[in-house]
């Protein structure tokens, strides 16, 4: 899976972060790296959804956190992905 918007709710899914430690999360997690471009083009898109809303700045890193309606988003793709999984298993047992 490497849908930028998915990657970044389910880092912000254990916890509020900036977007360096997400990107750094997302890579250890997904073995995926998002550029800088990807990472906050999806962070813009997911705070106009109201799905993550950002938080009052540390220094210089703004933190982000995930909504309850984000939450929602996330559980919902997640059973989705776990069907297509559970499918493909299936389909991949021997004759």
């Amino acid at each position: 899976m490497t849908d930028p918007n998915f990657l970044v709710l389910a880092s912000l899914a254990e916890g509020d972060k900036h977007g360096y430690a997400m990107m750094e999360d997302i890579e250890r997690f997904a073995g995926v790296r998002l550029g800088p471009g990807t990472l906050y083009g999806a962070i813009t898109r997911l705070e106009e959804r109201g799905w993550i809303r950002g938080l009052d700045a540390e220094d210089r890193r703004r933190p982000y956190r995930i909504t309850g309606a984000g939450r929602e988003y996330l559980e919902e793709q997640v059973a989705s992905l776990g069907r297509v999984v559970k499918t493909a298993r299936e389909r991949l047992k021997p004759a």
